[in-house]
């Protein structure tokens, strides 16, 4: 289906009056335009418990149904993940394309994705979304001849069946191509891990700003337009994790990572099939947590991005936390502290004292030294000159001394060349 200028009514219900529910429906209209859905307006209901035939009542469901006619509307997108009952009876009373967040966010991601990994990634969180639909409808369709609603293609059970067969299988094929790209992206970690380069992820939640941080640290320190990333001022701006090497003035290097953002209720399935992408920041040395500072609730979506790396595993590596867009509110900036500062990315204020932070944290392992090296072992002059940071090199009658910083595990290799001299 094409989605391009589709109208759509926002459906939500709001559960025992969650605290929450106002700012997650104007997420689902954010959502719904990063989709190229043209909003045509939104019905909300309170309850203490979803319906489990419509999840809304009946009385909201008719005052949907004419909404839906008033406005022209074709399509209907519930905040809540809606089960394959309601999915169905929806559909047929309502005679309309039914979605909900979860599957929305798909939608978004299938578009989003550029690359082969993030494309089968998307595809198997897709499939495993649709599995439980096609395996729920088995009861009602084991009598009957033609298909229902729109998540099964099949007539009756033989067909549904078949679908489910043909999914499972096309699951497991796109796994197992999924494994031989982990296994590429794991030996690409060892070989940065053997050269000693940290790595920093850049984390948080969608349209925080993570890609147009990463673009002003790279202008920063580089003039080189080709490693800059799209930053767009929409949700899922970015799916893949894109990594630039970062020199520094001094020489050190790191590797920065920019990585999809998080989201209120991100389907599991999406955060499973994206595991191996989302392995680049559970292996980071550093995490900069970037909080868009000027969202009303950007508290909870902290919480969100913490209970995000908690379930793959990276809730432990040392973190600082970015408050971006800090120019959108009345706060002073860059306010600066031991594991967090507010800047502006957009503005490239605060810059210099983030870089110094993140310096201080990934190099503290460095060994400030002086080593007397022979003349004959200009190979290892060159080695510290590309692993090393050397402030100083004189030439002597028995070799260079030269004054440096280097990680520990070198000054260890090399100390029996190191020089009392200051």
């Amino acid at each position: 289906m094409n989605f391009e200028k589709v109208k759509a009514l926002l459906a939500g219900v709001n559960v025992n009056s969650g605290y929450n529910f106002r700012e997650s429906m104007d997420e689902l209209k954010n959502l719904a335009i990063a989709c190229e859905f043209e909003i045509t307006g939104e019905i909300v209901q309170n309850l203490k418990n979803y319906n489990r035939t419509f999840c809304i009542g009946a009385g909201k469901l008719e005052e949907l149904r004419l909404l839906m006619e008033e406005t022209n509307s074709n399509v209907i997108i519930f905040d809540n993940e809606l089960s394959p009952t309601q999915l169905r009876n929806l559909s047929r009373v309502l005679e309309s394309e039914i979605m909900d967040r979860t599957g929305l966010i798909l939608e978004i991601f299938a578009r989003r994705a550029k690359t082969k990994e993030a494309k089968i990634q998307v595809e198997v969180a897709h499939l495993q979304y649709m599995l439980p639909r096609l395996i729920g409808l088995k009861e009602s369709l084991s009598q009957q001849t033609g298909g229902v609603g729109t998540t099964t293609r099949g007539s009756g059970e033989k067909a549904l069946e078949l679908d489910r067969r043909k999914i499972e299988k096309k699951i497991s094929a796109l796994n197992k191509k999924l494994e031989l790209l982990k296994s590429e992206r794991q030996t690409q970690r060892k070989k940065r891990k053997k050269a000693g380069l940290p790595s920093v992820a850049l984390v948080g939640y969608t349209n925080s700003g993570k890609s147009t941080l990463m673009n002003t640290i790279i202008g920063h320190l580089s003039k080189a337009e080709r490693k800059k990333v799209l930053a767009k001022n929409i949700l899922f701006a970015s799916l893949d994790t894109t990594a630039r090497n970062i020199i520094l003035s001094d020489k050190r290097s790191f590797l920065l990572l920019d990585t999809v953002g998080f989201v209120n209720k991100l389907p599991h399935d999406l955060v499973k099939a994206f595991r191996s992408t989302l392995e680049e920041v559970s292996t980071a040395d550093l995490l900069l947590h970037v909080i868009d500072v000027s969202a009303q609730n950007h508290e909870q979506q902290i919480e969100i991005t913490e209970k995000t790396l908690q379930q793959i595993g990276a809730d432990g590596i040392p973190s600082i936390y970015v408050y971006n867009k800090t120019d959108l509110t009345t706060l002073r900036m860059p306010i600066v502290g031991k594991d967090k500062l507010y800047i502006s990315a957009k503005k490239r204020i605060g810059i210099d004292a983030l870089i110094k932070i993140i310096s201080e944290k990934i190099f503290s392992h460095y060994v400030k030294c002086s080593m007397l090296i022979p003349y004959e072992k200009g190979n290892l002059i060159s080695y510290l000159n590309d692993n090393a940071y050397i402030k100083s090199a004189i030439h002597q009658k028995n070799g260079t001394l030269i004054k440096l910083e280097c990680r520990k595990a070198d000054y260890e290799r090399y100390k029996k060349y190191s020089s009392n001299e200051k």
